[in-house]
């Protein structure tokens, strides 16, 4: 089975990629499922009804000149979704997610926003701690490697421990990805990392591979083979895959050179999910 579950379109403000589009090339590159994950990120992105109004930050290249710094429109968005599952039930299985951007302080947002739709898939991931963005270096900028890769670690954990509702981790070494410095000591971190999959894995919830570490320039998967590893070794089962695409030439890319790298570290399935429960299927498929 060919799915990708980690999937951005324009409803995202860092893509311009039309929902529509990716339901075409989905079907085009012959996927039977896929799930929309575009990101909300409470904090330092305001809804489109925010009494305080919208900011901006000026596009760049292939964006449009202005890009409003919000989150999903969600009504929009679902009723999109719900128009795209219809029309195109008989060629793809479309399923409703996004990716929650949390922080400790924001999570009573994401309470209320779960609570307010209907979804199939939650993936939770960190992209920012109190509210300093890793993509521009603002969170690491004012501290050591090991205070910011601690600090991330120990943000992901107070998030897993106090926040339920997510089916899996998003990239889940994403500061690996933002580290300038280079690889940091995998060793140093593994307790807390041990902390956070146990508590993942006691609560029910996975972690998905994330492929774009090729686009990246990440030699090692994301997350790691070692955090896969422990994962698998604390009684891990539950793992998505996804491309993580914000454009055409993302979508589905290296989903069956990660079933393979997963049947090499012990998997022997992966996963889908239909309104937050996990279906399972063989990697050989």
């Amino acid at each position: 089975m060919l799915a990708d579950y980690h999937v951005h379109t324009a409803f995202s403000n860092d893509s311009v990629y039309p929902m529509e589009d990716v339901v075409k090339d989905a079907i085009s590159l012959g996927m039977e499922d896929i799930c929309f994950t575009d990101h909300v990120d409470y904090g330092p992105y305001r809804d489109w009804d925010d009494p305080r109004g919208i900011e901006y930050r000026a596009g760049e290249e292939g964006e449009p000149e202005w890009v409003a710094l919000t989150n999903v429109e969600y009504k929009k968005y679902f009723s999109l979704i719900e128009e795209l599952k219809e029309k195109y039930k008989e060629q793809i299985s479309i399923k409703t997610g996004l990716e929650f951007g949390v922080q400790t302080h924001t999570i009573s947002e994401y309470e209320k926003l779960f609570a307010s739709y209907p979804f199939d898939f939650i993936i939770l991931s960190i992209h920012q701690v109190g509210d300093e963005e890793f993509w521009t270096n603002e969170y690491q900028s004012t501290r050591t490697q090991q205070e910011y890769n601690e600090g991330y670690y120990k943000e992901l954990l107070s998030v897993v421990q106090n926040y339920h509702n997510y089916s899996v981790l998003g990239h889940m070494d994403l500061i690996v990805r933002y580290d300038e410095q280079g690889p940091y000591s995998f060793e140093k971190v593994k307790p807390i990392i041990t902390e956070i999959l146990k508590t993942v894995i006691a609560d029910g919830k996975g972690i998905e591979v994330n492929t774009s570490n090729h686009r990246y320039g990440i030699a090692d998967m994301t997350p790691s083979r070692d955090i896969l590893k422990l994962y698998r070794e604390l009684g891990g089962t539950i793992i998505t895959i996804g491309s993580d695409s914000h454009k055409k030439e993302h979508l589905g890319a290296y989903i069956d050179w990660a079933k393979e790298e997963l049947r090499k570290l012990g998997y022997t399935q992966f996963c889908t999910f239909e309104k937050m429960k996990p279906v399972f299927h063989d990697l050989m498929d």
